[in-house]
């Protein structure tokens, strides 16, 4: 329903833990910590109106924890024992599920409803919400949800505003059907969420927003671009390499972030320097002279030189003025040359769009992975 950030000003805190007592389902993140701003379970019993009191056995486990902390630091368990016994103060009536470092994963059953109090850093949230999710009172109160349908599609290369046109032609949304349309990196991300009884609706809301914008659909289904590249190079059998120089490695990046991306992408050479780009890449010191490193001749020379130097099928190339300085009127920050190239042929790619460096590496990036999907998928 709502997500609030707030920091540990306690006036700030209780306030967002009160508003947020009154849903049935209140997640907290953060602030289960031994220090002083570390204020959570106090304030968090505060606004539910209940007393706080020790659980011994949360201390003894999390005594173990930072004893062993204290032995690896050299130092006395002494500087630890007042903030173990913070962390292990709960609300009366909450239970504790688990511990990672020394911050617990707290369930809170109240008069109105559950809270879940999770720890902040990722890697003890993440192991630690498993474990709540088995809980019964989080079961009890799934049991009771009704969770909408939900239908998705991913576009690319197409406005809001068209796509804006075409749920406009179906009627809007509304009568069951919510439908959000959200831009990202040069994506759309439209989502339906649709109520029981309005199957028949939503259908043709979508049937609507695909025939309007069909060549633009890439998706119909929750999916990161680099898996789905990544997937369809699986598919044919074809391997790929990345050639970057703005974007820095931010498409290698992007592509081993998902887990088992070796057995389709080989690697890559990042040619910052135009040194790099002719002895690494082999790009001709003449096309570098002659068209300058940010040019489609460069990133053609790129991609075919990624693609013979490190042995693969496919390989894509970034070059561009990604700023804050270095443009010229003739280049300004901004411009970007892409290029695939493959068994099937090659793609090229310019774009130009004003931005901070920020967003250009990072819409490069993904305008590099949707120049290989394309050069697969339709040659």
């Amino acid at each position: 329903m709502r997500i609030t950030v707030v920091g540990d000003a306690p006036q700030d805190l209780e306030a967002a833990l009160r508003e947020g007592l009154g849903y049935d389902l209140l997640l907290v993140s953060g602030g289960l910590g031994p220090t002083h701003d570390d204020r959570t379970i106090e304030l968090l019993a505060r606004a539910a109106g209940v007393p706080l009191h020790l659980d011994d056995e949360l201390r003894a486990a999390i005594e173990v924890l930072s004893r062993r902390v204290a032995e690896r630091l050299r130092r006395p368990y002494g500087d630890f024992a007042e903030g173990v016994a913070k962390q292990a103060t709960l609300p009366d009536g909450a239970s504790w599920v688990g511990l990672v470092g020394t911050a617990p994963a707290v369930v809170f059953a109240h008069d109105d409803g559950l809270v879940v109090a999770l720890p902040g850093p990722p890697r003890e949230l993440q192991a630690l919400w498993p474990r709540v999710l088995e809980t019964e009172a989080l079961q009890a109160l799934l049991r009771r949800a009704k969770p909408p349908d939900r239908r998705v599609l991913r576009f690319y290369g197409v406005s809001e505003s068209a796509v804006a046109r075409s749920l406009a032609a179906a009627g809007g949304d509304g009568d069951g059907v919510d439908v959000t349309i959200c831009a990202r990196e040069f994506e759309l991300h439209v989502d339906l969420f649709v109520e029981p009884g309005a199957s028949a609706r939503a259908e043709a809301i979508e049937a609507q927003l695909v025939a309007d914008n069909e060549r633009f659909l890439f998706a119909q289904e929750e999916v990161g671009t680099a898996e789905l590249v990544l997937g369809l190079l699986r598919e044919r059998g074809l391997t790929l390499a990345t050639a970057e120089s703005c974007t820095g490695g931010l498409v290698a990046a992007r592509l081993t972030d998902v887990p088992g991306a070796s057995d389709v992408f080989a690697g890559s050479i990042v040619a910052y320097a135009d040194e790099v780009k002719a002895a690494q890449l082999g790009v001709p010191e003449t096309v570098l002279a002659e068209h300058g490193a940010v040019s489609a001749e460069t990133a053609a020379a790129m991609a075919n030189g990624a693609r013979e130097r490190l042995g693969v099928d496919v390989a894509v190339s970034v070059t561009g003025v990604a700023g804050p300085g270095g443009g010229t009127e003739a280049k300004p920050v901004g411009l970007v040359h892409l290029h695939a190239a493959g068994p099937a042929g090659e793609r090229a790619l310019q774009l130009d769009f004003p931005a901070d460096r920020e967003t250009i590496r990072s819409r490069a990036a993904v305008a590099a992975l949707h120049l290989v999907r394309q050069l697969v998928t339709d040659p």
